[in-house]
């Protein structure tokens, strides 16, 4: 199919013309979404969606601008690249805890008697409860300090004195290891 029957074809929504676009540009499609976002599950909601965009929004498409597989391309990566900066996103990462981090490596890798040897959990039993909740924020789900303060309610100077207390702690217990 010439590239100005696909273009017509999709502006009248016309269903065999959608097979088509599928069937022909898909895998490059995805494999453009598959380059920024990993997760494969995660990857295909994102083409998903972004194919949906391409065959609603044919009436903005300009043959002036560029060609058909470059508008949709860059819908694709503009599609992914929003998905990244979302807050769901980000967030998929940060719901493990640190038991997950550390008994999870140490049975995974058949290493739990060096890992029971570091003492991680037992350092972080000494710290108070609020400072034990924002290091494992930073440092095992990766909040930022400003994620911390706005998803939990606590103002951002309380967060970095909690951080700045717990991790004295820490270096007190660990030189007495």
């Amino acid at each position: 199919m010439e590239e100005e029957q696909l273009i017509a074809g999709l502006r009248s929504r016309d269903r065999k013309t959608i097979e088509y676009l599928y069937e022909k540009y898909s895998r490059a499609l995805f494999a453009v979404i598959s380059r920024i976002i990993q997760d494969k599950d995660i990857a295909e909601e994102v083409f998903h969606d972004a194919f949906v965009k391409i065959t609603k929004n044919m009436e903005r498409y300009d043959a002036s601008k560029g060609r058909l597989y470059t508008w949709m391309a860059n819908i694709c990566r503009n599609a992914a690249i929003d998905k990244t900066r979302s807050k769901e996103f980000s967030n998929a990462g940060k719901t493990n805890s640190i038991d997950d981090y550390v008994y999870g490596m140490a049975s995974e890798s058949g290493t739990s008697e060096i890992v029971d040897g570091i003492g991680v959990s037992e350092l972080l039993d000494r710290l108070s409860e609020e400072q034990r909740f924002v290091i494992e924020c930073i440092y095992f789900k990766g909040f930022t300090h400003s994620e911390i303060a706005e998803e939990f309610d606590i103002p951002l100077g309380t967060v970095k004195s909690r951080i700045r207390a717990g991790i004295n702690v820490l270096k007190k217990n660990l030189e007495k290891i």
